[in-house]
C-alpha cells in the first residue's frame, strides 16, 4: 500500500492531483539537475515522484554546460566508442536519479520513485534486439525502480512482452491510437502471464503506457485550420483530451476482464496510463489543459518543468475529470471523421514522426558525444 504520509508535502494543486490518484513525474533529467540538488529540491518542494527521459532530453542535457566533461575524458582515455560512451553516460544518470528517488520508491511500494530510460530508438523496428538491449539497460542501471522505455511500434509489441516476461518493468512509449493502446495492454498482459508461468513474483513487475496528448492536437488542429469552417474551428484543441479519455475507457475495460483479474489475484499490478506530451503547444489554450482535463485515478502525468510550474501556480484540480466523458469524447472523434480527418491516418503519421524525432535526437546525441571524444583526445 502507498503510504502518502511518507511522501514530501506537495503544493496544493499537486496534492489535489495525488488525491485524485495522479502521480506527477518530471519529463526531464540532466546531470546538472542531479549534481546541483535541483532534482531533490523538486521532490521536496514541487511534489514530483518520478522522472521520464528520452533521447531528446539526453541530447539537450549533453549540449548544455560541462557536467559530462570529466567522464567523457575518462571514457575517451579508455578507448570507448561513441555508443559505449552514450550507454555509460545515460545509465549513470538514471542510476543516480533512481538513488535520489529511493525513499519515494519505498514509501509507495514500488509504484512511484520511478526513472525511465529508453532503448536506442534505432531499434524501434527490431523486436529481438530491443529486448536484448532492454535487459542490458536494466542490468547496468541495476536499480529496482528503473523503467525501460520501449516504443509501441508493431515490432515493439513482442519486445514489450518478452521484457516483462523477464521480470523487467517497462514504460511503453509513443502511443497515439486507441487500437495500438489495446495491443499494448494485451502485450503487457501476455508478459505478466509468461512471467507468472516462469515462476516469477509478478507483484514486483510494474508498467506504464505512455499515451501522447498534445501532439494529437497539433496535427489535428493543423488539418482543422486547413478546412477553415466554423464547424472545424469549434473542434480545435479537443482531439487530444478526447483521445486520452477514450484510452482510459479502454484501460478500465481491459483491467476488468477475468483474464486480468486472475493475474491480479496472483499479485499482478495494473499497467497505469501515463499522459505524455503534456506541454501545451498552442498558446491559445490553457497551459494546464492536459493536466486538469486528464485527472483520474491510477494514472501518471509526466510534465515538462514549464507545465509543472504552471500547474503549481494556477492549476485548478477538481477531482476525476475523465470517467463519464466517454460518449462526449467519442462524439469529438466522430465529428473529425465527418469533416474528413482520418483518425487512423493522423495517429499513424504521429507514430512515424515520433520514432523519427527520437532517432534524430539520438543521432544528434551520438554526434555531440563524438565531438566531445575528439576534443578529449586532442584531435
Amino acid at each position: 500500500m502507498i503510504d502518502m504520509a511518507q511522501l514530501p508535502t506537495a503544493p496544493a494543486p499537486i496534492a489535489a492531483l495525488r488525491e485524485a490518484g495522479v502521480s506527477v513525474w518530471l519529463d526531464d533529467l540532466s546531470r546538472e539537475r542531479l549534481r546541483s540538488g535541483n532534482l531533490q529540491e523538486l521532490i521536496d518542494t514541487s511534489g514530483i515522484v518520478g522522472v521520464t527521459t528520452n533521447p531528446s532530453i539526453f541530447q539537450a542535457a549533453l549540449a548544455e554546460g560541462d557536467a559530462y566533461t570529466e567522464q567523457l575524458t575518462q571514457l575517451a582515455s579508455e578507448g570507448k566508442d561513441v555508443d559505449e560512451v552514450v550507454f555509460a553516460l545515460t545509465t549513470d544518470d538514471v542510476r543516480e536519479a533512481c538513488d535520489v528517488f529511493a525513499p519515494i520508491y519505498e514509501a509507495t511500494d514500488g509504484v512511484d520513485g520511478r526513472v525511465s530510460i529508453e532503448v536506442d530508438p534505432r531499434l524501434a523496428q527490431d523486436a529481438e534486439q530491443t529486448a536484448v538491449v532492454a535487459k542490458q539497460l536494466s542490468e547496468t542501471v541495476d536499480r529496482p525502480q528503473v523503467y525501460i522505455k520501449i516504443p509501441a511500434t508493431e515490432a515493439g509489441l513482442p519486445a514489450i512482452t518478452a521484457t516483462l516476461a523477464e521480470g523487467i518493468s517497462v514504460n511503453v512509449t509513443l502511443i497515439f491510437s486507441l487500437e495500438r493502446y489495446r495491443a499494448v495492454m494485451n502485450a503487457f498482459v501476455e508478459g505478466i502471464e509468461q512471467a507468472l508461468a516462469a515462476g516469477k513474483d509478478i507483484s514486483t513487475i510494474h508498467s506504464v503506457a505512455s499515451f501522447f496528448v498534445s501532439r494529437v492536437d497539433s496535427e489535428v488542429d493543423a488539418r482543422l485550420d486547413a478546412i477553415g469552417t466554423s464547424d472545424a474551428t469549434a473542434l480545435r484543441g479537443k482531439a487530444g483530451v478526447a483521445n486520452a479519455r477514450l484510452a482510459y475507457q479502454a484501460y478500465e475495460e481491459v483491467f476488468a476482464t477475468p483474464r486480468w483479474q486472475r493475474l491480479e489475484s496472483e499479485g499482478g499490478r495494473r499497467q497505469r496510463p501515463l499522459w505524455a506530451s503534456t506541454g501545451v503547444k498552442d498558446p491559445a489554450y490553457p497551459d494546464t489543459l492536459y493536466v486538469t482535463e486528464l485527472a483520474v485515478d491510477n494514472t501518471v502525468n509526466t510534465m515538462p518543468e514549464k507545465t509543472l510550474v504552471a500547474t503549481i501556480d494556477h492549476g485548478e484540480i477538481t477531482g476525476d475529470a475523465v470517467t463519464g466523458t466517454y460518449a462526449e469524447s467519442q462524439q469529438v472523434l466522430d465529428a473529425l471523421e465527418d469533416l474528413g480527418i482520418s483518425y487512423t491516418e493522423v495517429t499513424a503519421k504521429l507514430e512515424k514522426e515520433g520514432v523519427e524525432k527520437f532517432e534524430k535526437a539520438w543521432a544528434e546525441l551520438l554526434g555531440g558525444v563524438e565531438a566531445e571524444l575528439s576534443k578529449a583526445a586532442g584531435k
